[in-house]
């Protein structure tokens, strides 16, 4: 299943919302319009990435929110993901990330207090 991306603009920053399957065909894709929210110039204080309408994320899904997190901390930016389904949430765990991404239960959570 082909992902779906919508992009827009809140507060401090970006929200990114994915729905479908982030695997290998679909991840060049997200990596691009990820890319495009840094390429917006500095600014943004967030990038949040709204996950509830991902089911299913290999490898390459997981690089590319890790690379999205390197270029946050570049442009002293926070990286924050919400609605992690339950089988994202066990991708993350047995990669041990669950740790080291900032992790909230809603979207809106995450735009708090940014």
């Amino acid at each position: 299943m082909k992902v779906e991306i919508t992009v827009q603009k809140i507060g401090v920053g970006h929200l990114v919302v994915l729905k479908g399957d982030v695997d290998m065909n679909s991840s060049p894709d997200v990596r691009g319009s990820i890319a495009e929210v840094f390429k917006q110039g500095p600014g943004a204080k967030a990038l949040v990435i709204d996950l509830s309408g991902v089911r299913y994320m290999d490898s390459s899904g997981i690089a590319t929110l890790v690379e999205a997190m390197q270029n946050c901390m570049k442009q002293g930016m926070k990286l924050r993901l919400a609605e992690l389904s339950p089988s994202v949430r066990d991708v993350f765990e047995l990669a041990r990330l669950s740790s080291i991404f900032e992790i909230f239960p809603k979207a809106s959570d995450a735009q708090a207090g940014l």
